[in-house]
């Protein structure tokens, strides 16, 4: 029997430009058009919230799942905690029988246990604040089976969530669940013990060659270097690699950014928030200067799918609401200047005042993720390696191998954290844990030289034991 991979829909995503009771301008948002219309209170929700677009993007995607599984699951829900397991169900396990049948229409593969989670999570805070709105909570009360519209269904949970506290509960403190009245009804499954991604990095003896033989402008028939020669992804890789940049944040770079340290002849990069951090001529903060001087909102306010869309996730500040690129070994500060002075000299398309944005496309506008994604990707395979997450050649393999570097050379945790502008100093574990591969070469090593046993643990355990590098009278100094 062939499945039919058709899925059924109960509503529509759209984009609509949504102006909040609250707020004196519109928002582009994503909305959901069920058969009544627009879901007004998923708009309100959304813009409510001081939130990523990528989170709004992924509730809206969650409470369409939630409809399409009361509208096409034909079950007839006695409380919204049988509803919420038999959903969470239904993810985890798929809708699609042995017999490769699906009488829901949904056709839905099973999941991971931590993607069903997240979904719940999402559905319950917008119940949550659902069942607190005036005309939403307390006055729907009929069975799901006998609603007539989406809000109905999504004001019945709302209803008995705020009447007997047992939607969901994924609160771990004591105190929160007593202040909440939650219960453990739907909680988190125990899934099986797991160790961090490995960190996925570039490969360090492709680094070079990616540079000088990858980034080529495949549509110039010049043998001169600096026709041939990408400078601009030469520079934004310069800054993931050896700056430990995340690809969103290259986009937000403004010409202004980057300065020149004349005593050392090293650049000086700075990343700010995109919509707080210090304007130039006076504006009151970024958001604003682009607002008025270019009819543009901060990259981070587009929506995933505009073209000027780049993400923004929240890394550590100073008060004037920007962070330095620390380059790392200090001697790429150069490397990245001198390919930026090329790519400014002989490459940059002039934005003729449209944009203050430091990376042009070939139009002179702000340069795209995807279409330096695609550069990336096309250098890679360029010089024969595939463009994979697995295999650290993606643009988030160079930060991953910025923080290994770090971690190689004794900085400790929290030189790491400052240095890759996390906010908490767990969060670089990921990028400086040893591998797979390094153990097998460890043991490879300890063979070859004939030991019975691995080198002391200090030896891993070097970043905290004994860090190699010292900060001293504003220099890295390596220590004989």
């Amino acid at each position: 029997m062939q499945v039919v991979t058709m899925r059924m829909r109960t509503s529509l995503k759209i984009k609509v430009d949504y102006q909040s009771p609250t707020r004196l301008h519109k928002m582009r948002l994503p909305a959901l058009v069920t058969s009544q219309g627009i879901l007004i209170s998923l708009l309100e929700y959304l813009s409510e919230k001081k939130r990523s677009n990528s989170w709004r993007k992924k509730v809206t995607a969650a409470v369409a799942m939630l409809l399409d599984y009361i509208a096409l699951s034909g079950i007839s829900f006695s409380s919204p905690t049988i509803l919420l397991k038999s959903f969470r169900n239904a993810l985890t396990n798929g809708t699609i029988d042995l017999d490769l049948e699906d009488p829901t229409g949904l056709y839905w593969p099973n999941r991971r246990h931590e993607y069903a989670d997240d979904i719940v999570i999402l559905l319950t805070a917008y119940a949550d604040w659902l069942a607190k709105q005036p005309g939403h909570s307390g006055i729907i009360m009929n069975p799901i089976r006998e609603a007539t519209t989406h809000e109905e269904k999504l004001n019945w949970c709302a209803y008995h969530h705020r009447q007997d506290g047992k939607l969901l509960n994924h609160l771990t403190s004591e105190h929160d669940r007593n202040s909440n009245h939650f219960t453990r009804e739907v909680s988190r499954d125990k899934s099986s013990a797991i160790i961090l991604d490995e960190a996925k990095r570039f490969p360090r003896e492709y680094y070079n060659k990616l540079l000088d033989k990858g980034f080529i402008i495949a549509s110039s028939r010049s043998q001169e270097k600096h026709a041939r020669t990408d400078y601009k992804s030469q520079a934004m890789t310069i800054l993931m690699n050896a700056g430990g940049l995340r690809k969103s944040e290259l986009f937000h770079i403004y010409l202004d950014d980057i300065d020149i340290d004349t005593t050392r002849n090293e650049a000086i990069v700075r990343v700010h928030h995109p919509a707080y951090g210090t304007a130039p001529n006076g504006y009151s903060n970024r958001k604003d200067y682009l607002n008025r001087k270019f009819r543009m909102k901060p990259r981070n306010e587009y929506l995933e799918e505009e073209a000027l869309h780049a993400g923004w996730k929240a890394p550590t500040t100073n008060q004037q609401m920007f962070f330095a690129v620390e380059f790392y070994p200090p001697s790429k500060a150069q490397e990245f200047l001198l390919a930026f002075h090329n790519y400014i000299l002989y490459q940059r398309v002039d934005a003729k005042g449209r944009h203050p944005f430091a990376f042009t496309n070939s139009n002179g506008r702000p340069e795209t993720i995807n279409n330096f994604q695609r550069l990336h990707t096309a250098a890679v395979r360029r010089i024969g390696l595939p463009c994979s997450k697995y295999d650290g050649t993606t643009e988030h393999g160079h930060r991953h191998a910025y923080g290994y570097r770090l971690a190689e050379n004794g900085f400790i945790q929290s030189y790491i954290m400052h240095a890759m502008h996390h906010a908490h100093p767990d969060s670089c574990l990921v990028y400086i844990q040893r591998t797979a591969k390094d153990l097998r070469e460890k043991m490879r090593a300890t063979e070859a030289y004939g030991k019975t046993t691995p080198q002391s643990d200090n030896e891993d355990n070097r970043s905290k034991a004994r860090p190699i590098v010292s900060y001293r009278d504003t220099t890295w100094e390596r220590r004989q």
